[in-house]
């Protein structure tokens, strides 16, 4: 007897549960950016910078064209533009990345390094939310990747979300097994002396 064929709907519903498992298995445990590389200083160098001070002097945009490179600690980013966002008391608020692509590295708290790729990445450095944009590559070093369009990760918490549900999106993630544990080595007699001789 044969199993009558699933409304599209419910395909499309069973479809989305699987994707929200397979996410949460694979940022599960989360793994986070190293929160010590905010208190490193960001070493910023491009072709060509214009900084834009707000109204009140204050500190406000930075241009920046030209093989721009960004490093704070274990975070480095490559673009071919860059504009960085101050406060009034001169903290980095948010960077925007452009390039084709523009690249993006960090190792995480847990261990492992965390590589993306997209043609736009805007990371706001308060709320630890990065949104990658168009031909979206992202890497973690043991535990897997992901390919699509648009993606958005929280640096924090390890949450990720991307595609939609009107199936608009493709998402493509590859999910490495977890590594087993090494089997114990065979034990020695107590005499040091191989007994099959």
């Amino acid at each position: 007897m044969s199993t009558p064929p699933c409304s599209p709907s419910v395909r499309n519903e069973a479809g989305l549960r699987l994707i929200a498992l397979v996410l949460a298995a694979l940022v599960a445990p989360a793994a986070h950016a190293l929160r010590s590389d905010r208190e490193q200083p960001m070493d910023v160098k491009s072709n060509y910078s214009k900084i834009v001070q707000g109204s009140d002097k204050q500190p406000g945009h930075t241009y920046l064209r030209g093989d721009v490179r960004v490093v704070q600690g274990t975070m480095h980013a490559n673009a071919a533009e860059a504009t960085i966002h101050q406060d009034k008391a001169g903290e980095v608020t948010r960077v925007v990345l452009t390039g084709k692509p523009a690249q993006l590295q960090q190792q995480q708290d847990g261990g492992g390094l965390v590589k993306a790729d997209a043609e736009r990445i805007d990371y706001d450095n308060t709320s630890g939310i990065a949104e990658l944009s168009g031909n979206v590559t992202a890497v973690q070093q043991g535990r897997g990747e992901f390919h699509g369009a648009h993606m958005t990760y929280n640096t924090h918490t390890g949450e990720m979300e991307s595609g939609d549900a009107s199936g608009g999106d493709r998402v493509h993630m590859i999910i490495q097994p977890k590594a087993k544990p090494a089997a114990p080595a065979a034990a020695k007699p107590a005499n040091g002396t191989d007994s099959s001789s």
